[in-house]
């Protein structure tokens, strides 16, 4: 056995919505080491959210050669989980972006999404998607339109886990991995491979596309970089829901998450055999071990949880840190009839409407900020439960309990009033940051470093449940939530 100074270490980066985290997980289970740095988001226009794939690639050097210098061992791997559906468009010659990443929260091609209703049972039966501006597709035909682009050999279309991966090996490597491109409305789930035909819809060249590997495979080596040593492979990617679901150790049909992060996803396992299209939900590659079949999972996407936290930091300015918005929602015994629909980019699942926005309805004279600060919280519950009653309707299964992870998961009140909401056991894990634990684990999984997926799952361990409470579900408020989600429909 080796000894503690040799155990194996990977490093999983975790590039998310608003930073980027770097983390050292070691196997013999000591303590990690991780560091983090934000990154800014641009606004242009309303609906238009845009990054600096630049910025996010500084942010990604910063924060692994910090970590890097604070480990006296060699790195057994790296592995990648990022921010999904966002598309960086870049020169494969000179490694330049052609402007600012469309990122996915972003709005500007609805109207191209609602005139491509026709193909509709195509795109669904083909990519487990619906049609919507949230993917990568109308994306990447936007920029092809108005970006100016060169339409040849030097053009690069890529997810953020594409554009770190082609710089961590200085181009020697273009690539994506199965669940990221199952998210791009451009890949084929079942024949797991880039569909000509979509590819033909959007008006995208095959050629400006990465090549998809495996989930947990080794897919290139890092060059020299200052701070960074080469020839550490890269050996695990996975866009960061699906990451958490493996970090989860959600190995068993019908095992499921929620991620409480920018926004909420909840993905169920549903096995080898990719399932029909459901109403509302979404199929996706849950990961892809290299064994010739696959994993799915059916997901629900929903666009502002954390984010509405964020917005009533930075936006309403009622708070000035987010970790405030817990005691002062629990200063109030209940939001005073006050619904907040925190649909700032459209709604998801279920209702997957581009035009919906956000509305707060019951305000009073007697309405405080802890009155709208309770209100957002109750809305990461409801917004759930919507997603979780759709799931089990189109799975024709039960979810028998929920696994919770993110920034949010801290706040017990919230994961207790989400367990009386849902009428099941939510379970919390003593590790909350799953995505990257994912990502780590899809890497070593390829080295050898966790043999199987028993030893992963070994590695899992309940911190707290919180068990439904009879009568906790208050059902007249969340038909109160459901009313006003009908208000904030098809509004812009």
């Amino acid at each position: 056995m080796p000894t503690a100074e040799q155990s194996p270490v990977v490093i999983a980066i975790d590039a998310g919505t608003t930073g980027v985290r770097a983390r050292a997980v070691f196997a013999d289970r000591r303590p990690s080491i991780s560091s983090y740095q934000e990154f800014p988001q641009y606004f242009p226009q309303p609906g238009w959210v845009e990054h600096d794939a630049n910025e996010i690639w500084n942010a990604v050097h910063a924060t692994l050669t910090d970590v890097i210098k604070q480990i006296d061992q060699p790195i057994a791997s790296i592995g990648i989980t990022n921010q999904r559906e966002t598309i960086v468009a870049w020169d494969k010659h000179t490694g330049k972006p052609f402007g600012r990443a469309i990122v996915w929260q972003d709005r500007r091609t609805a109207q191209r999404c609602q005139e491509l209703e026709p193909a509709l049972p195509l795109v669904r039966d083909t990519t487990g998607l619906v049609l919507d501006p949230y993917f990568s597709a109308s994306k990447i035909e936007w920029l092809i339109a108005n970006g100016n682009l060169p339409i040849d050999a030097r053009l690069a279309f890529g997810t953020i886990d594409s554009w770190i991966i082609w710089n961590l090996t200085r181009g020697s490597a273009f690539v994506t991995d199965a669940t990221n491109a199952s998210r791009t409305m451009l890949f084929d789930i079942k024949n797991m491979c880039w569909s000509k035909e979509m590819c033909e819809l959007f008006q995208v060249p095959m050629h400006a596309l990465p090549t998809v590997v495996p989930s947990s495979a080794r897919c290139g080596l890092t060059a020299q970089h200052v701070g960074i040593p080469s020839s550490i492979p890269i050996s695990g990617i996975a866009g960061d829901q699906q990451a958490a679901l493996f970090g989860q150790a959600c190995f068993d049909i019908g095992s499921s998450k929620n991620t409480y992060g920018t926004g909420s996803f909840v993905l169920m396992n549903v096995g080898n055999t990719c399932p029909q299209p459901a109403e509302g939900m979404l199929t996706t590659v849950a990961w892809d071990l290299g064994t010739g079949s696959p994993t799915y999972a059916l997901e629900g996407a929903i666009f502002v949880t954390g984010s509405a936290i964020q917005w009533l930091r930075d936006g309403l300015q009622i708070i000035q840190h987010a970790h405030e918005v817990g005691p002062l929602a629990q200063s109030v015994n209940d939001s005073g009839g006050v619904v907040v629909v925190p649909a700032f980019t459209g709604l998801g699942s279920p209702w997957w409407d581009p035009h919906a926005r956000g509305t707060i309805i019951g305000i009073t004279r007697g309405t405080t900020r802890a009155h709208i600060a309770r209100a957002v919280i109750e809305s990461i519950t409801y917004q759930t439960r919507d997603v979780v009653d759709a799931m089990a309707s189109a799975a024709a299964v039960t979810v028998r309990d929920m696994r919770v992870d993110g920034g949010a998961a801290v706040m017990d009140f919230m994961l207790q009033m989400q367990a009386d909401l849902l009428g099941v056991d939510v379970l919390r894990p003593q590790e909350l940051e799953t995505t990257a634990m994912g990502a780590a684990y899809l890497a070593g999984l390829a080295e050898g470093i966790w043999p199987s997926l028993d030893d992963i799952a070994s590695a899992w361990h309940l911190e707290r449940t919180f068990r439904p409470e009879p009568n906790g579900g208050e059902d007249a408020k969340y038909q109160q939530w459901r009313r006003a989600v009908e208000r904030s429909l098809n509004w812009a």
